[in-house]
Order: structure tokens, then sequence, then C-alpha cells
């Protein structure tokens, strides 16, 4: 009887947790459905700031290389006197992830809308130079969020021939758009077509990979927002010139990754995890590859599983990259139509060097790869049929990296986008990596900036931006007007999790030491005239002090009460991160209250401009999983505001009217294959909001790099409005780690 008693207890204790199961898994859709629709009473406006790792300093432009008929002569170059390099999309903000294609395989309505555009006499004399016209796809940055574009080629380059093969052009801006000089005369010509032209509705979201084929463009987007949470949103769709029908081809709530459709436009190949769980793997997203009808996204189906990247080389030859069972990246080719259960993909890459994102030529002879030999990424030609590597960007420049090659649809030509230096098109003016750039918000009251440094906090009054600049590879403190002008250097030492006193005029609270450096000595220090300070023109213009003792160890992330009295900060004495209270003027010494206690990590806290509520970050009961919670200033009323369970979240900050918080999540998942951007410590983060229970939750930044430690001011800020002010373009990013050792960064945009 107690056996039978305890079959039924087990039974229903199994019952229950499905039921809880299934609830989790019904909720996370309703909460997902309120994305972009913030509840009534929250006041979403202002201005959020931002850090996304490195990307100030990408300065992606596409460029090409027009190649010989025998490419394989390139194999005894040693220089690039032979090779010209063209740049081919216009210098600013970046771009990247191109396609080249033959204006003679693309349908009469696209070239009809392209000439309605503006297109159609750069489309002629584009077809006099070259006989065929051709047309550049590609995904820009320059309005704001990630989006698809179609243009005519740009011109000049370096290497031999001066002057790129195409079009000779430069742009500038004027109030019709944009201007291009064709043949020493300058014509107006409109800007690039975007593809949101065919389409309505918000332009926050990612648009990426794009491939034009007849009159459809393919592309990922991340405007449906995922059914699980730290599932990627990614999502394939297609838009029709002539129907202006735009259709999600993956299933709804699958995340598709790197589509690639067949040479006759019939079917679409992506990497996919297929509604699985993401495993928090950075190095690797493990993903499948599947194919589909191109026209609706039917007749899905698995073709093998680890896989990504895939490229078409004919109608039934595919080359994707894995790891291989040795460890190193590897391309593989595969049949897709080959259904038989003993299909064994064939490796084309051998081992001893690691080699990805192919790119397959419709000549059967050769691909193009990035590969990695030293820190640097480059792109090589693989022949086929001698089992060769052929080095091509290395002999441009071997310091530089190149990313995710492209082929023309002839195989005359390949491309690929890296940074495009410090140089201007006419080598006269320096270009700058911009201090503050404004990213497109998908809340109408609401600014997003993202800045080129971290722990963005505002001034009280919301005009000034104090940041952690670490642009000279050091972590000195800056402070900057709204509209990125008039910087300051303030404080030079070491320095991070900032935020400004609310009552005492131009003091700014800080943790002072090495950041995840946990057994180190960090103090929370008041730093004093940050609103009038430069220490480059007047070392004594700014002043500080140490508001915890020495020998207390880790003390960081410092937030002060709304009344000025107070300061809440995480310090690891004890043992544990836990949160502590001090007073704001005389520090540890004269006042100290744990607010915290217990064997984990609570971090990032954040005090409620309404004194309220200490918001923070913490790993309770699910260790090294941070959940979102609140907490009253006396310690009493703890509890949970987002669950950990599904994912992480951190750096939370109050909006200025204290209903609604900004953090930085994983909710979202990876954007991109980790493989094909550059280093980031954590590409899952990104910016959501939600208000002060955990509803109203809406992601705010779409983006494939790492965002975090954001911060909320008052004041809202036009893109117009903003200055054109930075620093001299530096590259300075590393490629990803996980093929070899980095440095480490003294900043990063994340979690910890």
């Amino acid at each position: 009887m107690a056996d039978a008693h305890s079959c039924v207890a087990h039974a229903n204790l199994v019952l229950l947790w499905l039921l809880l199961f299934c609830f989790c898994f019904w909720l996370w859709p309703v909460v997902a459905q309120q994305q972009q629709q913030p509840q009534e009473g929250a006041v979403i406006e202002g201005t959020i700031a931002f850090c996304t790792f490195a990307r100030p300093h990408f300065g992606f432009n596409v460029y090409t290389v027009a190649l010989p008929s025998d490419v394989f002569s390139l194999q005894n170059n040693s220089s690039s006197s032979s090779l010209q390099e063209t740049r081919v999309t216009y210098g600013e903000s970046v771009s990247y992830n191109a396609q080249l294609v033959s204006s003679s395989l693309i349908s009469a309505t696209v070239l009809n809308t392209l000439a309605a555009h503006g297109f159609r006499n750069l489309l002629k004399e584009q077809k006099k130079e070259n006989e065929d016209a051709q047309l550049l796809v590609y995904v820009s940055e320059e309005e704001g969020s990630p989006q698809v574009y179609i243009d005519i080629p740009l011109g000049g380059g370096r290497g031999a021939g001066g002057e790129g093969s195409r079009i000779a052009a430069s742009r500038v801006d004027n109030n019709q758009g944009i201007r291009r000089t064709i043949k020493e005369e300058e014509t107006a010509v409109p800007p690039p077509f975007r593809l949101r032209t065919l389409r309505s509705g918000p332009s926050a979201f990612l648009n990426d990979r794009p491939s034009l084929t007849g009159d459809v463009i393919v592309y990922v987007s991340t405007e449906e927002p995922a059914s699980r949470p730290r599932q990627s949103w990614n999502g394939i769709y297609s838009t029709s010139f002539s129907t202006l029908v735009t259709t999600r081809l993956s299933p709804h709530g699958v995340s598709d990754f790197s589509p690639s459709v067949s040479p006759s436009g019939e079917w679409v190949m992506v990497a996919s995890t297929q509604g699985r769980d993401w495993d928090g793997e950075v190095g690797n997203l493990d993903p499948d590859l599947y194919i589909f009808r191109a026209e609706d996204g039917s007749q899905r189906r698995l073709v093998l599983r680890n896989g990504g990247w895939p490229s078409w080389a004919d109608s039934s030859t595919v080359f994707f990259h894995r790891v291989a069972e040795d460890g190193w990246w590897s391309i593989f080719k595969v049949n897709p139509f080959d259904v038989s259960p003993d299909q064994e993909p064939e490796r084309v890459t051998p081992p001893g060097v690691h080699a990805f994102t192919p790119a397959a030529s419709h000549t059967g002879k050769w691909i193009a790869v990035a590969t990695r030999r030293t820190s640097y990424r480059h792109v090589e030609i693989f022949d086929l049929q001698t089992k060769q590597f052929v080095k091509l960007t290395e002999l441009f420049d071997p310091y530089v990296n190149y990313y995710n090659p492209f082929i023309s649809s002839s195989s005359g030509e390949l491309g690929y986008h890296r940074c495009r230096g410090s140089q201007s098109d006419d080598s006269s003016t320096p270009v700058v990596d911009l201090r503050v750039e404004s990213v497109t918000s998908p809340l109408q009251d609401l600014s997003l900036l993202r800045i080129d440094g971290s722990f963005p906090a505002f001034s009280p009054d919301g005009s000034l931006i104090a940041y952690v600049d670490s642009s000279n590879d050091s972590a000195a403190m800056h402070v900057m007007k709204l509209d990125g002008s008039e910087n300051r250097k303030v404080f030079a030492g070491n320095i991070f999790g900032l935020a400004w006193d609310p009552v005492r005029t131009g003091v700014v609270y800080a943790a002072h030491g090495p950041v995840f450096k946990s057994r180190h000595a960090v103090q929370i220090v008041a730093i004093y005239n940050a609103d009038t300070a430069d220490v480059d023109v007047d070392q004594a213009s700014s002043s500080w002090e140490n508001l915890t003792k020495e020998g207390t160890h880790n003390n960081a992330f410092p937030s002060p009460s709304p009344d000025g009295n107070y300061i809440v900060f995480r310090s690891g004495r004890s043992g544990h991160k836990n949160l502590y209270i001090m007073d704001a003027v005389d520090g540890e010494q004269k006042y100290l209250f744990r607010l915290t206690d217990g064997n984990w990590t609570d971090t990032h806290p954040w005090w409620s401009p309404d004194n309220e509520w200490i918001a923070f970050s913490s790993d309770r009961g699910h260790p090294e999983r941070f959940a979102l919670y609140l907490v009253h200033p006396n310690g009493t009323g703890l509890h949970k505001v987002l669950n950990s369970s599904l994912g992480f979240i951190s750096h939370p900050v109050f909006s200025p009217d204290a209903k609604s918080l900004v953090f930085t999540t994983d909710y979202a998942g990876l954007s991109a294959e980790p493989i094909s951007v550059p280093f980031q410590y954590q590409p899952y983060g990104d910016i959501f909001i939600s208000q002060i229970d955990g509803s109203g939750l809406t992601r705010i930044t779409h983006s494939s790099n790492e965002n975090g430690t954001p911060g909320w001011g008052r004041v809202p800020v036009a893109t117009s409005a903003l200055s054109k002010e930075g620093t001299t373009a530096s590259c300075k990013f590393k490629d990803v780690d996980f093929l070899g050792r980095i440095r480490a960064a003294p900043q990063m945009c994340g979690f910890w």
C-alpha cells in the first residue's frame, strides 16, 4: 500500500512539473506578444545610451577584387601589384554581407523599380562600360539599424589601375540625398534603394544576409519575437518586387541563419537550430542544415546535422562549414537532394588551417573561404582539384581582418568586407570613429544612442553623459554633452560603473580599480567637478576621494539615493558579493548597512528615482544565471521581477519616472553565426525594457554584436543634432577568440 501511495505521489509530482513546464512555455509567447507594446501608465521617453562592444571601430565597407581568368595564376604572387581592390559601398557607417549580382539574372520588375527610383541613367552608364550591369545587394547601418540596400557598386580603390574598374564614384550629402561623380561630372542620383521601401512598419529590426534572385529578395529578419527565451529571433523572409508581399519562410518558433538561394531560385538552404534551445556556447551555434522551397517555405526537411553557412555551387552541390572531429573549422560539401541514409558529407579543406564562411564559385573549380592562420582573418581561394590554398587578401594587408567572402554571378569578382581605415575617399580628410551614433528606436518617443565607451550615466538634468572611454586602451572617465560634443577627460584612472549624484552638482560616483578582477582591490570613489573638469587642460580641475575603506576587497557599481544621502553598492568583503548601503558624503566610515546577505552574487544595484526600490541582478536560486530583483532600501519587499530560468539579466537602470527598467539580457539569443562577426565577449547581449513588475517586456536593440551597460536620461535627442566628433578611425577590434587566444580588452559591455 505504501508503494502504491508512493507511486501516486510520484505521478502527481510528475504531472505538476509537466503543468508548470507547459505553463512556462505558454507564458513566454504571451510575454513575447507584448513586445513593442508597453502597457498603459509607463512613459517610455527620453534617451537610452548603451555600449556595443568594439562596434564604433568596425568601419566596415564592402570591397571587390577583379580576378584573372586563371585564378590559380595567383598562386605564385607575393604582392598585390597585379590585383585591384575596389571599394563598392559608401564610406560612412558600416556596410557588410554583400551579394554582387548580374542584372541579367534580375527580373524586369526589379530593374523597373530601380529605374523609377532614379537608377535608370546609372544602369545605362554601367552597361556601356561593362556590357552587363551589376547590382550590389548589401547590409548597411547608415540609417540607424541593419537594413538591406540595393545599389550600383561604387568605384575607386587601391592597387593596380588607380580608379576602380567600374564607375569612378564618390558621394557627398546634400538636401536632395546622395550625389555621385560619374566620369568627372557631378550628377544628382538617389540614395541606395532600401528594402524597407517595399514594406510598411517599423525599421528597428535587424535585416541581414540578403540574396536577390529573379524578382524576390531573401533575407534574415528579427521582426518576429521567438517562442521561447534565449532563442534567436532570426527568421528567413522573402519580399517580392512584383507583388510587394513579404512572406516568412521559416516556421513560427524556429530560428534560421545564413540563407543561401539555389542557382535556380527555387530552394533555400539555411543553418538552423530548428527550435532547439541555445546552450549558451558562444564559439559555435551548433546549427543543422535545412532546405525548403523559396516560394513559401514548404517542403522543409533536414539535410544533415552539424553544418552552417551554406553556399550553393550548382543545383546539386552545397558547400558549408563545421568543426571537424579533429578540431579544425573546415569546409565540407553535400548534395542536398541525396536522401539516402548513408550519405556522408565530403570534407573539402584539410586540417591544419581553420577555414569557414565559404562562397562557392559557379566554375566548379574553386571556392573562396575565410581562414585563420595568425591572429588575423583572411580571404583565400581554395583549388578544389589540387586541394591548395591561394592567398588573396593577405597580399593587400596582412594586418587587417577580412570577412565573409562572396563571389559575383560570373565568378569574375570576389568580394568581402573589411575596416576601411583612417583615410577618406580623397585620402586627405581623416575618417573618425564617431563618439555617439543614433540607433533606430522601436518606440517613437525614445531616443537610442550608441556610445564609443561603456557605462554611460546621464547627469540629473539629462544634458551630460559620463562614460568610460576605452578608445586609447585605457578606462578613463570622460564627460560629454548629450549630442556627443565637448568631450572632456575627468578622471584618468581605471574606472567603471558610473552614477551621478542627483543633488550635489558635478559629483559622479564610480568603482576605481581593475574591472573583472574579483580578487583585486576596487574602491567606490566620489569624483568632483565632473560637469566642468578637464584634466588634460588642468590636472587640478578635478579631485576625488575614496568612500570605501582599504582592505574591503572588491567594491563596485555605486548608485545614489534620490535625496543624495546614501549610496548602494556591491561588495565582496564577506567572501560573497552582496549589496550594502553607505553614507554618500563620508562613506562607510560614517554609515554602513548590509542590504542583502547570502552565498550568492548580488550585483549591479540601481536606486529608483522615487526612492521606493533598488533593482539588482542576482544568481540566488540558480548559480551563474542572473535574474532581476527588486528590494526596498530598508531590506523589505525582496522579490524577483524576471526569472533567471529565462536567461541572464544584468545592469538594470530605472527610467527617469521610476516606472520602467532598462537592462541587458540574452533573451533574444544570437542574431548571427558567431564565426561570421568580430570578437565579442557576449554576442548574445541586447537591450530590453520592461515595467517594474516585469510586464511590457520590449526588445530595444537588434544587433549581432554585444550590447550592454545601458543608461537612461530624461532628455530625447534628434539624430540631426548629434555631433560628428570622434577619434581617428583605428580599426581597433579583434577577430573571434575561440580560434586562438586574444588579449582581453580593458572594457566590455556585458553581464558581469
